[in-house]
């Protein structure tokens, strides 16, 4: 039987900073390091170390500031990467479609599907009789390929190249049976991005007009952020809709 798979996100690596050494700036790290890192990229850019404006004399208004005027290239210093569970390889596809994040996926090619894990999407998962159909569903899917697979490994070239050849016909019989396999088949990754590409990714799959699988892996993504960077992040504000889902929006980003 097919196993509906949740969607786990886990944040495994994020930016460090460390003060220059030999050199008394004057700047005062008070925020988290991703925080630290773009006020000190700004201020780089005119040697304000000692914070002469009253108005941004802390990191939390001085990155409001930065938003306000665009100045969001600052945000492209820091950078996190995420260890994603539990996403549909369809949703993996619209994920991947943020061509400035970085991504390192599960191959279908070379590891065995022995077990499937599926994600059921939001809207049949309320229904259970939807959901057994669903999982009936991907239960014959993956029974077909494993009688493709099957079929496929052992039409394997005969003659002194059998041995030599057997590896790589593996490879490319599970790369023709995986075919059948639905778009809802589980997968994982390694997605990076610097916090400029995060907002704007947030800023698009975080809203209501985003499909809910994609919605859901976005806001799960901010919460982590603002784990690490509050004040590049704490313009998002998270409320929840009527249905008891989640959106994210804020002031400085739009779908677009």
């Amino acid at each position: 039987m097919a196993t509906p798979k949740p969607c786990e996100v886990s944040l495994i690596a994020h930016t460090s900073f460390t003060l220059p050494t030999g050199m008394d700036l004057g700047f005062i790290k008070d925020s988290s390091d991703a925080d630290s890192l773009v006020e000190f990229a700004g201020r780089a850019c005119y040697e304000t170390w000692d914070r002469p404006n009253p108005h941004t004399a802390s990191n939390e208004a001085y990155i409001r500031h930065i938003m306000e005027v665009g100045h969001t290239a600052l945000l492209e210093h820091p950078t996190a990467t995420f260890y994603i569970r539990g996403l549909s390889r369809g949703c993996a596809h619209e994920f991947m479609r943020h061509r400035h994040l970085s991504f390192s996926q599960l191959s279908q090619r070379f590891t065995p599907d022995d077990d499937i894990d599926v994600v059921v999407p939001a809207e049949i998962a309320k229904d259970k009789q939807l959901t057994d159909l669903f999982l009936e569903a991907c239960d014959v899917a993956r029974d077909t390929f494993s009688e493709l697979l099957s079929s496929l490994e052992k039409k394997t070239p005969g003659g002194a190249s059998r041995r030599v050849n057997a590896l790589l016909r593996q490879k490319q019989a599970r790369q023709a049976a995986r075919a059948i396999l639905p778009s809802a088949t589980e997968t994982r990754l390694v997605a990076t991005g610097n916090f400029r590409t995060w907002r704007h990714f947030i800023g698009m799959r975080a809203t209501e007009n985003a499909d809910q699988e994609i919605r859901h892996l976005a806001i799960a993504i901010l919460k982590e952020l603002q784990s690490v960077a509050p004040h590049a992040f704490g313009d998002f504000s998270v409320t929840e809709l009527s249905d008891g889902n989640e959106v994210a929006t804020s002031p400085f980003v739009s779908e677009s």
